[in-house]
């Protein structure tokens, strides 16, 4: 009896499960904290100022019955934010799509909008990292003074996070319900949360209203509620003679970030997904991007810390 191989025969095909799957992708967060906002805006402009009026100095001297009291000069400072263009793009071509068994388009659309999102987390990212006030990780025999100085052994202490606080409540930095707001890199978490000791990182918090915890989020430890994030910022061999990787974990209070976006021609307060007009001869050529203008810029300096560290589980070159 004669037998037809399956090595006979053209039939045999390798199977392809059509769902695209991604990168590994973290969450973006650094939006979140830009609670400093546009409430009533005069007009559109290239930038947003915000302004703000300083105290008047306490008066504690008594009044006198038959002399009226001299009047005091009022001062206020502005804080403004320039919009700029974010955006970008990708195209697929016709035999992309009449040739591939995924739906391309969907998946143009999926890796733009993630991108858009993970692009301006970043933005966000980089105007938090250039914060003034620093204090340096204490792990090490000597405390840094500049990030220059950061050696391997400077690691983040849970004494690090009590002298951010401390200073933002010196500085009457005001909390999110009770509580300031920190982004940590995981490297960093893992010091903070095995240091020992009586004084050292506590079980997190049992929340009652889950509605309130972040992405992210760790515990709350000395008036810090930690959201651990790889997005937080790591300049790699940023430390000790570019050896030392350099970590910083930012601590705020209400109203460090404030954000503007424009409010003209669809434009709103996030990123918007951009279908490109199809203007080749053949009509080959499908665009979709995301394009955003808008800005982000620290509103009260004296409301933000950032602990700038290394880790001991850091890729710290020899």
């Amino acid at each position: 009896m004669a037998y037809t191989e399956l090595s006979s025969l053209s039939t045999d095909q390798a199977a392809f499960d059509q769902i695209a799957y991604f990168a590994l992708r973290s969450e973006m967060l650094f939006d979140a904290a830009a609670d400093v906002q546009p409430v009533a805006q005069s007009m559109p402009g290239t930038s947003v100022a915000f302004t703000i009026f300083s105290e008047l100095a306490d008066v504690t001297a008594t009044l006198t019955e038959t002399s009226d009291v001299t009047a005091i000069a009022m001062a206020d400072s502005q804080v403004s934010i320039t919009l700029a263009e974010y955006g970008s793009a990708v195209n697929t071509t016709a035999k992309l799509r009449g040739t591939s068994f995924l739906d391309v388009d969907a998946v143009a659309a999926n890796l733009i909008g993630y991108n858009a999102g993970s692009s301006i987390d970043t933005v966000v990212a980089n105007v938090l990292k250039a914060a003034t006030n620093v204090i340096y990780g204490g792990g090490g025999s000597s405390t840094p003074t500049t990030n220059a100085t950061v050696q391997a052994e400077d690691i983040v202490e849970a004494n690090d996070v009590r002298i951010a606080t401390a200073q933002l409540r010196g500085s009457k930095a005001q909390t999110f319900n009770g509580m300031y707001m920190g982004f940590i890199h995981p490297d960093v978490s893992y010091d903070l949360r095995r240091e020992t000791g009586a004084a050292s990182w506590r079980d997190p918090h049992n929340y009652v209203d889950t509605a309130q915890i972040y992405n992210g989020e760790i515990g709350a430890f000395e008036s810090v509620r930690f959201i651990e994030t790889p997005r937080a910022p790591l300049d790699l061999t940023g430390g000790s003679a570019s050896t030392v990787d350099l970590y910083q974990t930012i601590i705020m209070g209400r109203q460090s970030l404030a954000k503007a976006h424009s409010i003209t021609d669809g434009n709103g307060a996030f990123p918007k997904v951009v279908r490109g007009p199809v203007v080749d001869s053949l009509m080959r050529f499908n665009p979709i991007g995301w394009y955003w203008l808008g800005g982000y810029g620290r509103f009260r300096e004296a409301s933000l810390r950032r602990i700038d560290s290394s880790s001991s589980i850091g890729s710290n070159a020899s």
